[in-house]
């Protein structure tokens, strides 16, 4: 049996990063969440700089918005990727990101898909990522 993958914050994001707009395979959950904790400290880092900039400058936080908003956009489509390659690691289409929509309830289901383990071994979105040859 092969040996299981492990994934470190580095090596997820570059994942992430490489496949950035790669919607077929599959992502285990430390991908994602090492993704959503990297957007998370992108966020913060934005929100920083943007106050820095931003000081004692009349108007609100114009750099604040501008920056939190380049850093979203950049962030889009790897996130989405790695969303709809999670959702093939539970051999769930895609298309169920869609349920995000509906407020809270789709949220609450993503969350719980999320947070499910894997199917074991490959299924029709690809091989199992936690027992491929690292």
């Amino acid at each position: 049996m092969a040996q299981a993958a492990q994934q470190d914050f580095i090596g997820a994001v570059k994942s992430c990063l490489s496949k950035y707009g790669d919607f077929s395979g599959r992502a285990p959950r430390t991908e994602l969440w090492w993704w959503v904790l990297f957007v998370l400290l992108l966020d913060i880092g934005a929100s920083l700089i943007g106050v820095a900039l931003d000081s004692g400058a009349e108007g609100g936080h114009v750099y604040v918005m501008v920056l939190r908003g380049l850093a979203s956009l950049a962030v889009l489509l790897p996130g989405l990727a790695v969303a709809v390659r999670r959702l093939h690691d539970i051999d769930k289409s895609g298309w169920w990101l869609l349920i995000g929509i509906i407020p809270f309830f789709g949220a609450l289901v993503l969350l719980i898909f999320y947070c499910l383990p894997g199917t074991r071994g490959a299924n029709r979105f690809g091989p199992d990522p936690l027992t491929q040859a690292v």
